[in-house]
């Protein structure tokens, strides 16, 4: 399935978009990608929220000699739980990031120059009301689902509360409605490393450079997170990488310790470190209960009208079990009843991008329940 990137572009001096934290962009240009066809009645539009680096590029591949499809490619396509025979599917990428969507390396229409920590803050409910541009751009009046998984599972639970009317169905997986001291704690070390880099320059570095080893040390800081002990265990137990014995150096000695700077070295490659600064810290920022009128997920969750399919995974440690049961908790508060699927699982946090076989049943078929509800409405 070949696919292109496609831009929308929306706002200007006269009329900004206003951000949460109150300061306005006098420009902002949107990356997405689509797939299938929207039908007559408007009623088959999917959006696909990407997690914390993904990027508008869920599914397919932009050319013949592309080494990889798109990072959700087994769940959507022809045929798969997304089916782009049935569904018009889209993913837009975030605001804040760096795969086409205004953020901090994009150049600021008052200076010409990029905004770098100039950018303002946003947040998930912002990318949010990016995307709700999109949609009026694209003429979708309301979606079938709203799904993504980690912080994209954020982005559907903001959907639900933000704009009731324009969601038929909630699809968050792995997430949470609110960031834990934990999850907190990790983006802050990462953040830390990246600004105490030499080469930062209070992210005035210049275009084509990184602070390369911050960045790639919050990298592999967050990569452990999204697995789990037992899948460490299985994938490397104490295994030394290329030597037979230890060599008494604080060179890597074991494979873990080379997989995760293999996982460095990439990351520095494909995102700029500006825009994890400020990604994370809008998932920092993100508690869906604050939107309730006396600031609880019950109240916050009684705005939303649509049906819900909240997916966990057992060795998920990042976003547990128990923050997805929390939301099934204040939905059953409001009288609501909610699909709910905690998988048993090694995979960890990475389980929603690795279970596939699991999970595209319990998805492709809460699809098919939700677009025969809208065809017999």
């Amino acid at each position: 399935m070949l696919v292109k990137e496609q831009f929308f572009s929306f706002a200007s001096k006269e009329e900004p978009f206003r951000l949460r934290c109150g300061k306005n962009l006098n420009e902002v240009q949107v990356c997405y990608e689509s797939y299938g066809e929207l039908n007559a009645e408007k009623s088959n539009a999917i959006l696909i929220c990407h997690a914390l680096t993904g990027s508008a590029h869920v599914a397919g591949r932009h050319s013949e000699d592309d080494r990889k499809p798109g990072w959700w490619d087994e769940m959507v396509g022809p045929g798969k739980s997304f089916d782009t025979n049935k569904y018009f599917i889209v993913c837009s990428n975030i605001l804040s990031s760096c795969y086409g969507t205004t953020g901090p390396q994009s150049t600021s229409p008052e200076t010409g120059e990029s905004y770098n920590l100039d950018f303002p803050m946003t947040t998930i409910y912002d990318m949010v009301n990016v995307q709700n541009e999109l949609m009026k751009h694209l003429d979708v009046e309301k979606w079938l689902a709203v799904a993504g998984g980690s912080l994209g599972g954020m982005q559907a639970l903001q959907w639900a509360v933000t704009y009731p009317e324009k969601v038929h169905s909630c699809i968050p997986i792995a997430t949470a409605a609110q960031c834990s001291p934990l999850s907190i704690g990790f983006n802050w070390v990462g953040r830390e490393s990246i600004i105490k880099d030499e080469n930062f320059d209070d992210g005035n570095y210049p275009k084509g450079t990184q602070p390369e080893k911050g960045l790639s040390i919050a990298r592999m800081i967050a990569h452990m997170t999204y697995l789990s002990d037992v899948s460490m265990q299985n994938k490397f137990g104490r295994k030394l990488q290329e030597m037979d014995d230890v060599n008494y150096e604080f060179t890597h000695n074991f494979q873990v310790e080379s997989y995760l700077n293999y996982q460095g070295r990439q990351f520095v490659n494909r995102f700029d470190a500006n825009s994890y600064l400020y990604i994370t810290r809008a998932m920092d920022y993100f508690n869906l209960a604050e939107e309730g009128e006396d600031k609880s997920l019950a109240q916050a969750l009684a705005k939303s009208l649509c049906q819900f399919c909240i997916i966990s995974f057992s060795s998920d440690w990042l976003f547990p079990p128990y923050q997805s049961v929390e939301i099934v908790n204040a939905l059953a508060e409001n009288h609501r009843t909610a699909t709910y699927c905690n998988i048993k699982s090694d995979a960890g946090h990475d389980a929603f991008l690795l279970e596939v076989d699991v999970l595209a049943p319990i998805i492709g078929n809460f699809l098919e329940q939700q677009l025969e509800s809208c065809s017999n409405a």
